[in-house]
């Protein structure tokens, strides 16, 4: 393992000199948006994923064990965050979710940080959709070209499609495997694009006077798996299985467990049932080498920020838009209320503790709601009145408070709340209005059962605890 992690911090290394360049007293911004990150990293414990650039990252900053989205799709996590906004039955519902259309009227985070005097810059992913308020950007928001189907895919060690999958891998312009090997340079695929342009902006900000907002989107390890060949074969040796949860939960309502469909529109992917041994076992390969290969794009960025001698006033925020599952409960993506796909990274670096040299942990929960509120108050500027969450500076500076002690989020008809041992679900009858009856629920314990295996809430032992999490859920939500 030593030698893929010096093999990917040689990756990311740059031969940028370093420069001193006039900067405001006001910090920068730097936010890195991931898409379908896990916390499946060294730095959120053990793990076969080779990410030694997030990991540092965490290392020197406040790495948030317990940070969940408010809905587990792209766009509606993402409109959420830049809105400040909790989702709710109307709002903030789809993966094309976007907020001038779900919440007209507010001011983004963006926007209100280009009032402030900030140059505002989205590079990559970060809105679904890149006209989504796009005059809070000081320039148009900037995407690279994605086509990847002119590059010749290699063969991926160990995979071999089964016999009775022969018929379902045929291909067509409109349809391709869910995973891809190349052998390119990093710069061949969209993330490499990204992290170039991103290096590129870094030094000329680097430049001016007037703080900046650089939002920087990757896009993997979305769907599909394709990577670079070398982050593939990072895990030539490493033994890979199913996850040990390969079934529904004990008890589980048929409205938690979904037929993954996102997964189910690629080549090879059976259109009803589980995907065969070997190909599970592949996508999880496939994950993993996304995320190293993002993993030393980030290491460029960040790297970038030290050789233009800004990390030191410059706030980093790195954020997994939500969760994903890889084969847990028989699930694979995300689209459900299960901890695996609420859950995700949230790191934010302070210029305190880039000074400091030393980062934090803490296990507070924390709501994406809260990343507006919080930059906020770090970058010393007034927060606007509509935001639904509050500032996690306090959290940052002293990692042992509580905090506030829940995150709550929804998807379709199901609305969740997590407190520090319990995740509590339910689900309504009528998900577009909002005030259905409650059709099913689910309750886990984990401090017992963290991989939540077991659904308590039908046992009347648990009555009390249901009939508490119900309200404190029905009180917090978004209305």
């Amino acid at each position: 393992m030593n030698y893929r992690f010096a093999l990917l911090l040689s990756f990311a290394a740059l031969s940028i000199p370093t420069l001193s360049f006039p900067q405001s007293k006001q910090p920068n911004i730097l936010f890195i948006a991931v898409d379908d990150l896990r916390t499946q990293l060294g730095s959120y414990g053990e793990s076969q994923i080779v990410s030694p650039n997030i990991d540092a990252l965490a290392a020197s900053g406040t790495r948030f064990n317990r940070a969940y989205c408010m809905v587990p799709t792209c766009g509606a996590s993402r409109a959420s965050l830049f809105s400040g906004r909790r989702p709710t039955p109307t709002r903030f519902v789809r993966f094309t979710a976007r907020i001038d259309e779900d919440d007209p009227g507010i001011v983004p985070l963006h926007q209100h940080f280009k009032d402030k005097g900030y140059t505002t810059l989205s590079l990559g992913k970060i809105l679904h959709f890149p006209a989504d308020h796009a005059d809070g950007w000081s320039e148009p928001p900037w995407r690279p070209n994605r086509d990847e189907r002119g590059l010749q895919p290699q063969p991926i060690l160990g995979w071999k499609p089964p016999a009775n999958e022969a018929e379902l891998n045929e291909q067509s312009d409109k349809k391709r495997p869910p995973f891809a090997s190349f052998d390119v340079a990093d710069a061949a695929l969209a993330d490499g694009k990204v992290a170039s342009e991103a290096v590129r902006r870094i030094q000329n900000l680097a430049t001016q006077n007037d703080p900046f907002f650089l939002a920087v989107g990757f896009f993997k390890p979305h769907l599909p798996f394709n990577a670079p060949k070398k982050y593939w074969d990072l895990y030539d040796d490493v033994s890979i299985d199913l996850p040990q949860n390969y079934h529904p939960p004990e008890n589980a309502p048929q409205e938690a467990i979904h037929s993954f469909g996102e997964l189910r529109s690629y080549a090879g992917v059976p259109k009803k049932g589980p995907v065969s041994d070997a190909m599970a076992r592949t996508l999880i390969r496939g994950y993993y080498a996304c995320v190293s290969y993002t993993d030393a794009q980030i290491g460029r960025v960040l790297a970038a920020l030290d050789d233009a001698g800004i990390a030191d006033n410059t706030i980093v925020v790195l954020w997994g838009d939500h969760g994903w599952n890889l084969g847990e409960h028989t699930l694979w993506c995300k689209h459900c209320t299960f901890e695996n796909a609420m859950q995700a990274p949230l790191l934010i670096r302070t210029p305190d503790q880039v000074a400091a040299g030393r980062g934090n942990a803490t296990d507070a929960l924390a709501e994406f709601v809260d990343i507006y509120p919080t930059l906020c108050d770090l970058a010393g500027i007034d927060a606007p009145s509509h935001l639904d969450g509050q500032s996690l500076r306090p959290v940052i500076e002293n990692p042992e408070l509580p905090g506030k002690g829940f995150a709550v989020g929804r998807f379709r008809n199901g609305d969740t709340i997590r407190t520090d041992r319990w995740r509590y679900t339910e689900y309504t009858s009528n998900a577009d209005a909002g005030d259905g009856a409650i059709v099913a629920r689910m309750l886990y314990d984990h401090h017992k059962d963290p991989d939540e295996n077991r659904n308590l809430a039908s046992l009347p032992e648990y009555r009390s605890i249901v009939s508490q999490l119900s309200r404190d859920l029905n009180a917090r939500k978004g209305r």
